[in-house]
């Protein structure tokens, strides 16, 4: 709330009946501010504005300081040819006491003010002395105000820029991937995909046995017993040399790169084979970081990646909880994932700050895919209907030592219903289509062999079973089995390439 000195008060009651055209003597006199025409006039009177400036300070909160400054009618505008180029310049008439003569008015510091007229005495001077005595106090008074004034406009320009970033989200970064013009395209694997898959529903399985398959999990996937579990036994009945690689998957990304570096390493030397790397959610952003940071030392030990539903540009959810001036920042959501990550879970934060669009952008400028890398990605879109909410996903099983062997029931969780929700969050907030945590122009790998099914698969779908599977539809290792198989089409597509070029 604005205070004025009593002094100040008086030479507004001064200025008002110099607007009335009345001195104290009786004399016409014209305005200090605001008299004139044309460029010799201030603009705007300042005074005027001050009584309901300060009846609105009566009921406004806080904000009343910094707000009622901002919407002041009283400005310095520096620089022009006619107005003021100080802050302490700042009364300047186009008439003189007599109300004939031009006088103009200047105020410096530690000086009263003086006047000059090109027809004055000293008797006309003398009525105005005892403004000369209240204005420089007055002056202090409009600097105090106008430099409040400028903080004031300053604050607001902050307040309306964080209200902006608020409404725009993750608006302006989603999608970045296929903006950038240094990204490569990517190309439409669909129809093989899907020929591939029907195959497969046939009993034709492909997968060669001359590599070995590793797996790598997501977020939360130490708290997920089952995630992967059906895949791998599904690739162990056919023979395969399949692996889950054990990470932790809370902990930031160059820390699991360098983990699966060491992981893929040591299964090349155990089997004296290349690995097949086959990564959803984090897990893909993980593995595609391995390569990145290690490839040199990797790329002879490595036949390809598959990135399933991975944020490979980043993710609005992480980015709207984490990112300051968001959601997060106003339900404390923010906190309660650094307690959920850091205290409960025992992870690493940096884990969530790894899938968000500025981290994302920053490691691949300096990180990017290696180009010879055979890449495959596989995005989806999350159903929304009412149907969802009665699929339950089956993360766990509970063992009840009932009898001699124990019995197990399963541990169910309604994820179905929270990926449509999320889904229905992002498509209602900002028109995209995604799996319910990742969109999927974020989930496609610029330079990769992109899967983009007609089937509603959400996020979860891919790890773990559902309880309600669909009739005559294929399941989640089936279709990590076609991804994988395109993959290994892919890689021998690339070898032919080269080997012609030798030729």
């Amino acid at each position: 709330m604005f205070r004025f000195d009593p002094t100040f008060l008086k030479l507004q009651k001064l200025i008002k009946m110099g607007e009335a055209g009345q001195s104290r003597d009786g004399e016409s006199v014209t305005p200090l501010v605001g008299g004139g025409n044309g460029d010799n006039a201030v603009a705007p009177q300042v005074f005027n504005s001050l009584p309901a400036l300060n009846e609105a300070a009566s009921y406004i909160t806080q904000a009343t300081s910094y707000l009622g400054s901002c919407f002041s009618d009283y400005s310095v505008e520096y620089g022009g040819k006619d107005t003021i180029s100080h802050p302490h310049e700042l009364l300047r008439s186009t008439s003189g006491v007599d109300g004939n003569s031009p006088v103009s008015v200047c105020i410096s510091p530690g000086e009263r003010f003086s006047t000059s007229s090109e027809a004055s005495t000293s008797d006309a001077n003398s009525p105005s002395r005892e403004s000369t005595e209240i204005l420089p106090q007055a002056t202090n008074a409009i600097v105090t105000s106008n430099r409040l004034n400028l903080n004031g406009i300053s604050m607001f320009q902050g307040l309306i820029e964080r209200a902006r970033r608020t409404v725009r989200g993750s608006a302006d970064d989603i999608g970045w991937l296929q903006r950038a013009p240094e990204m490569p395209p990517v190309e439409d694997g669909t129809d093989r995909f899907n020929k591939i898959l029907e195959d497969i529903g046939h009993g034709v399985h492909r997968l060669p046995n001359t590599v070995v398959y590793l797996l790598v999990p997501g977020l939360f996937s130490n708290h997920g017993p089952l995630y992967f579990v059906d895949t791998k036994t599904k690739f162990s009945k056919m023979g395969l040399a399949c692996h889950i690689a054990k990470i932790h998957s809370e902990s930031s990304v160059e820390k699991n790169a360098r983990e699966i570096k060491e992981y893929i390493e040591e299964l090349c030397w155990g089997s004296n084979k290349r690995v097949l790397l086959l990564g959803h959610s984090k897990g893909g952003i993980d593995a595609a970081a391995a390569l990145s940071l290690y490839w040199p030392e990797l790329k002879d030990k490595v036949a390809g990646l598959v990135l399933a539903q991975s944020p490979y540009g980043g993710s609005p959810i992480a980015t709207d909880i984490l990112r300051e001036g968001q959601l997060g920042d106003y339900v404390n959501l923010r906190k309660m994932m650094e307690i959920l990550i850091s205290k409960v879970i025992k992870g690493d934060i940096q884990a969530l700050e790894d899938l968000t669009y500025e981290r994302r952008k920053e490691f691949l400028k300096n990180h990017p895919l290696p180009r010879e890398l055979p890449t495959v990605s596989f995005r989806t879109e999350a159903s929304i209907s009412p149907a969802v909410l009665s699929t339950l996903s089956h993360v766990a099983h509970a063992e009840l030592p009932l009898t001699n062997q124990a019995a197990k029931l399963p541990v169910v969780m309604p994820l179905g219903a929270a990926m449509a929700a999320c889904a229905q969050l992002l498509q209602v907030r900002y028109g995209e289509k995604s799996d319910g945590l990742v969109t999927c122009c974020d989930a496609e790998v610029p330079g990769s062999v992109v899967v983009r099914p007609k089937r509603k698969l959400d996020h979860a779908w891919m790890v773990y079973s559902s309880l309600n599977e669909v009739p005559l539809e294929a399941d989640a290792a089936q279709v990590c089995e076609a991804l994988l198989t395109l993959l290994v089409q892919v890689e021998q597509e690339r070898q032919q390439k080269l080997a012609t070029k030798i030729d």
